[in-house]
């Protein structure tokens, strides 16, 4: 999630969260039930495929990191499943373009990253505000915001990057006009034989949620399980951002977490990347409780949905949010339970 959508869900948050502990803890046996989901034997097998990712912050591309930074990445991830590198490199303007001036060293970059990590594949992480609810952002409904969004992931691909990963939020359940704009990002991004990518929000944990939550405050956390399959055939690689889910404790969350795997497995073809997304990030809030949210638990629920539903699934794997935010006890947690 970028900083611009980040401040927004901050704000918008308060409004309804009240109405998500309705939804998902209202009697003590919704809470048993998804500390029962947390429970059982994990399944041999359950492990990273090599397909991992993590999402990178604005530095990398605008001259603050420097070699010695990324010789220490390279250190930091070697030996790990991570093979692609979601670079913030946005945001986008609201009209959908995007000024070359925000990655100037995206050259630098690229070419090391290449030459000292082999098989490492670095996607341009490009987002926005979407104007759903508020007066400012990009408008999805009009076509030459759309038409300029493809321009611009043109114009980063010529750049270099290997791949495009986008984060527009908030974006609601059944976008029509989002999805005409992955069709059209198909188009480009198999004919330069590149993936094109995308950050997912969660899936409704009970039936029409996201129609009720919506409907009450006009905001969404939640997609249908329909649109998410929807979304996930039209592009080769869905990261769905399975934290700030305010759950209190963590055996709620690790049991939220394997019901969202569960979930978008269901819908997910064979031939798109499913990643789930791990709280690399520590922040004790409404939204997200940091004792709670843990790496542990994520990786847990990740693999106990995965074992569930999917166990011999080859394209799948994690994806870390985010490096400037990460503590040493996240990547022992990733390396010790996923590897």
């Amino acid at each position: 999630m970028n900083t611009r959508v980040r401040g927004w869900w901050r704000r918008g948050r308060w409004i309804v969260l009240g109405l998500v502990l309705l939804l998902l803890v209202p009697t003590a046996g919704s809470a048993l039930a998804l500390r029962m989901n947390y429970a059982g034997d994990l399944q041999e097998g359950t492990l990273t495929r090599g397909k991992d990712a993590i999402w990178l912050g604005h530095a990398w591309v605008d001259g603050r990191k420097k070699d010695a930074d990324l010789k220490a990445f390279a250190a930091r991830i070697k030996g790990t499943g991570i093979r692609d590198l979601y670079v913030h490199a946005g945001p986008l303007e609201h009209d959908g373009t995007l000024p070359a001036a925000r990655y100037p060293r995206a050259k630098w970059l690229i070419e090391s990253v290449h030459r000292t990590m082999p098989g490492i594949r670095v996607q341009a992480w490009l987002g926005d505000i979407l104007a759903t609810e508020g007066p400012e952002g990009l408008r999805l409904e009009n076509a030459a915001s759309r038409a300029a969004v493809v321009g611009s992931t043109r114009q980063i691909l010529d750049a270099g990057f290997d791949g495009v990963h986008f984060d527009l939020e908030p974006l609601h359940s059944d976008d029509e006009h989002y999805l005409s704009l992955l069709d059209d990002l198909g188009k480009l991004t198999k004919a330069r034989k590149v993936p094109l990518s995308v950050a997912a929000h969660q899936i409704d944990p009970l039936p029409a949620a996201h129609t009720v939550v919506g409907g009450l405050t006009g905001s969404e956390k939640w997609w249908s399980q329909e649109f998410f399959g929807q979304v996930a055939r039209r592009v080769d690689q869905i990261a769905v951002m399975s934290y700030d889910t305010w759950m209190p404790l963590e055996g709620l969350y690790g049991g939220y977490v394997a019901q969202q795997t569960s979930l978008a497995l269901e819908v997910t073809p064979e031939d798109t990347d499913l990643l789930m997304g791990l709280p690399f990030f520590h922040e004790d809030d409404l939204g997200h409780h940091e004792s709670a949210e843990t790496v542990e638990a994520a990786i847990r629920g990740t693999r106990l949905g995965l074992g569930r539903t999917d166990r011999d699934r080859e394209r799948f794997g994690v994806a870390l949010y985010v490096d400037f935010a990460a503590e040493e006890g996240d990547w022992t947690a990733y390396r010790e339970g996923w590897h």
